[in-house]
């Protein structure tokens, strides 16, 4: 996945057009004119974004983890007319995507169904700090399941997941040993029609 995120992006430290193109792909629907607002900001931004470790994570202990650079990258996404926590966090995720959740609607309202309280946060940036608390708390709190599932998952179905704590058979490859490949969006978009043509003639649907 980190490889995927990286390609067409623009960079840990950086952030350009590139990365709100990158973000609609995934669903974001940033319209020019927030594009071109979002990017008036972009010094504010690649400022916070150097503030916070590429490798931040949400699995560390809460103490460690970098709330207040967090908040001030956020922050730099306040009053933003059209913006709000799913496009910016959908935006931000591929920079820091151990860090950021992706915050949609769903998300968010999952999140707040039993803290009404962060709906009262003060500040654009406080309330979205406050979103990826309650994130991270209920990530600690299924932590154990989700090593389970995903454990589950390696033994059974062969499939290799996130969670380094997973175990697999010594005659498989390691992750890390595992080469990704990479997909040029751009090129898949002209191949489109060609594409659909042999799904057809692969799968008869």
């Amino acid at each position: 996945y980190s490889g995927h995120e990286a390609y067409g992006s623009s960079g840990h430290a950086s952030f350009d057009e590139s990365d709100l193109r990158l973000a609609n792909r995934g669903g974001a629907r940033i319209s020019a004119t927030e594009i071109a607002a979002v990017l008036e900001r972009r010094r504010k931004i690649e400022r916070a974004l150097r503030k916070i470790h590429p490798d931040a994570s949400l699995a560390a202990a809460a103490s460690s983890i970098p709330w207040l650079p967090l908040t001030r990258l956020f922050d730099s996404y306040a009053v933003i007319r059209g913006v709000g926590f799913s496009k910016m966090t959908k935006a931000l995720h591929r920079k820091r995507p151990a860090l950021i959740p992706m915050l949609d609607s769903v998300v968010q309202a999952y999140l707040t169904k039993d803290e009404p309280r962060l709906d009262s946060t003060e500040t654009f940036a406080e309330r979205a700090t406050a979103l990826v608390r309650s994130y991270k708390r209920d990530l600690d709190r299924n932590r154990s399941v989700l090593h389970e599932i995903q454990q589950e998952l390696a033994d059974t179905e062969g499939l290799y997941t996130g969670h380094p704590e997973v175990k697999y058979p010594a005659d498989r490859p390691k992750l890390s040993e595992l080469k990704l490949l990479l997909v040029d969006p751009e090129e898949l978009e002209k191949r489109n029609e060609e594409i659909k043509t042999r799904f057809v003639e692969f799968f008869g649907a």
